[in-house]
């Protein structure tokens, strides 16, 4: 009985002295939806008897708002939050996954992928028509030139124009007359509970998503031990099994984020699925191939896929869209 009650002094002294441990620095962007999504995560770490702690910071993309191309953006939102993991600012990095890029860097760890977020986009009309719907010269911001691509293979009577911002600040430009549509993401409609906004949901068939749409990147230096095993109470091996099939074929197309590029894979039972196309950035001309594997395959299932675009020739759409 005595060793008994001694260990558990014992278990509770480590305990206790765990969570007395200096809080957890979560590097987050100042815009709602990275706020949202930082705060989402600290909830998550203070559940288990952690301390956090926000640390806001600016990224190039949130001061520079000229249209993102394909000689400057990539990693736009994600590099001084990964600086300040370096600069000990920092334990955690949370990102939107979609805006991190493929190319793995040794100095970082991709701790924890949390639970998905819906993938798919939807579409805000300022007249609340459906994208079918929309007269013909209608004119339709994105930022993204997958979604761009994708409008235009539905309807070459559109326009689509460059918009850059946060959700509030898009929802303002529409509201203003700038445009007679916007796409956004629905994961970060929903996120912000601003879904009443919402004209359409547009169907995968027609949209998919971005590799890694959804999802939340939690990112540690790689020598971090203790926070690496902290955040990693938080990753979802079907989530992480989904977008790395997704980041996989991006990164062996070497598409980077700003490429006409779209993918999804899902899982169901330890079978792994995944679609993707690539298209000219004007949208005439749709490649697309899908494949299976048992989900322990995911990094070959995104290179096979990869393969078979690239065989149909992928890679003079995605450079001359750069």
């Amino acid at each position: 009985m005595r060793l008994r009650l001694a260990l558990l002094r014992s278990f509770r002294l480590v305990v206790t002295a765990m969570h007395q441990s200096p809080p957890i620095r979560l590097a987050t962007r100042r815009s709602p939806l990275a706020l949202w999504q930082a705060k989402w995560v600290a909830s998550q770490l203070q559940e288990q008897g952690y301390a956090t702690e926000l640390v806001l910071l600016t990224s190039g993309g949130d001061t520079d708002q000229t249209p993102i191309d394909g000689t400057r953006g990539v990693g736009v939102f994600t590099k001084r939050i990964q600086q300040a993991l370096l600069d000990d600012e920092a334990d955690i990095a949370v990102h939107s996954l979609k805006d991190l890029p493929t190319e793995a860097d040794p100095q970082f760890c991709l701790a924890a992928i949390p639970p998905r977020a819906a993938v798919g986009d939807c579409l805000i009309s300022a007249s609340e028509k459906t994208f079918a719907a929309l007269a013909g010269g209608a004119v339709i911001g994105t930022g993204s030139r997958r979604r761009q691509a994708q409008l235009l293979h539905r309807r070459d009577d559109i326009r689509v124009e460059p918009i850059r911002g946060n959700v509030q600040s898009r929802l303002q430009k529409l509201k203003d007359g700038l445009f007679d549509a916007i796409v956004l993401a629905e994961a970060g409609l929903s996120r912000l509970e601003m879904t009443q906004h919402v004209t359409e949901k547009l169907p995968l068939d027609q949209m998919l998503p971005a590799p890694g749409q959804g999802a939340l990147g939690i990112e540690t230096r790689s020598d971090d031990r203790r926070t690496i095993d902290v955040a990693s109470t938080l990753d979802d091996p079907i989530t992480r099994a989904s977008v790395t099939a997704e980041r996989m074929l991006l990164s062996h197309l070497s598409g980077g984020c700003l490429a006409p590029i779209a993918a999804l894979a899902t899982v169901a039972e330890g079978r792994i699925a995944l679609q993707a196309v690539v298209l000219s950035a004007d949208g005439q001309t749709r490649l697309y191939h899908e494949g299976e594997d048992a989900i322990e395959n995911a990094v070959a299932l995104g290179i096979a896929v990869a393969d078979k675009l690239r065989a149909d020739g992928a890679d003079a759409l995605i450079q001359a869209a750069r």
